[in-house]
């Protein structure tokens, strides 16, 4: 998710159990790689592996190219994106768009996959559109020309985010593919994680938005799967020492300027489900300097506490 799976994102979902965790988004075109995004993009430095990076475009020589590239900076597994929905990215005949052109998508899988030799995977959506459902067909291709495992979203390109994510596709697929099946699309609990696996007979589940504000969900699913039972939720203690880490990575990567701005997002989805005015957000949102920043957290927690002990 570009914009949310940067590597302090990245090692905090890694150390509250996420199994794979995938690098935002970079762009295949690598005469664009000298942005200062893309350097936060392509950081992998202190990161435990497996470090999988996800490429994204519409030519099949400069993908192969852009995989090369991220092996030789340190890449362990390269992800093909051909789910992301987004119009900015399906407009330049990438992302979900790419799945209109099965041609030219055999002709990227062949070329990134003989350009490395790491693991190469692939995202896919269901289709392009609801009367458009091609998943299978390109899963079969993908397997055939040497993709190790193959995510796909629950909606097809036409759906973006609407509505909700429908499994019978995937399960279509983990019948049609012998490589690992990971499922997509609105898991956000223990107990749904458990119902798709089951259901769809996935190798695993990848979360995306319902990890925003809540990476705990990684281990909240680990110990249901294993055990049949939930585990309690992180009390505010822990919610405010989590977030305040958080925090504090982000401004060290992105420097107090970036920092202080690429936090503000976090702190609004850890807070979301917290009893906090939206005033108060928003007031926290003019901050500008990192110490304010975590001195308002502070105050904000402790006014939570309060809350909570009256309440009790």
């Amino acid at each position: 998710m570009a914009g949310v799976t940067d590597r302090p994102f990245r090692t905090l979902c890694r150390t509250l159990g996420a199994g794979l965790v995938v690098s935002e988004m970079v762009t295949s075109d690598t005469r664009l790689w000298h942005s200062n995004k893309s350097r936060w993009r392509l950081d992998h430095r202190g990161e435990s592996g497996p470090i999988s990076v996800q490429i994204a475009g519409g030519d099949a020589d400069m993908l192969a190219n852009a995989a090369r590239a991220n092996v030789e900076n340190g890449a362990q597994i390269i992800d093909i994106n051909m789910g992301c929905p987004a119009k900015k990215v399906c407009n330049k005949a990438a992302g979900s768009a790419l799945m209109r052109d099965e041609a030219l998508v055999q002709a990227i899988l062949e070329a990134v996959t003989k350009a490395v030799d790491v693991p190469v995977t692939l995202k896919i959506r269901t289709g392009w559109a609801p009367g458009h459902k091609n998943a299978v067909a390109i899963a079969r291709m993908a397997e055939d020309l040497g993709i190790s495992a193959l995510a796909v979203h629950g909606r097809t390109r036409a759906d973006a985010y609407r509505g909700e994510a429908e499994y019978d596709t995937i399960a279509e697929v983990c019948q049609a593919v012998s490589i690992p099946v990971f499922a997509n699309g609105d898991i956000d609990s223990p107990q749904k994680a458990a119902r798709v696996l089951n259901y769809t007979g996935a190798t695993a589940v990848m979360i995306g938005r319902a990890a925003q504000g809540n990476p705990w969900i990684f281990t909240a699913i680990n110990h249901f799967l294993a055990t049949g039972s939930l585990i309690a939720e992180p009390d505010l203690e822990e919610v405010c020492a989590t977030l305040t880490q958080h925090v504090q990575e982000l401004h060290r990567f992105y420097g107090d300027y970036t920092g202080v701005r690429i936090a503000r997002k976090h702190v609004g989805w850890y807070l979301k489900a917290q009893p906090i005015e939206r005033s108060v957000l928003k007031d926290f949102n003019t901050l500008e300097q990192t110490q304010d920043q975590l001195q308002a957290i502070d105050s904000l927690f402790q006014h939570l506490t309060l809350l909570k002990d009256k309440a009790a």
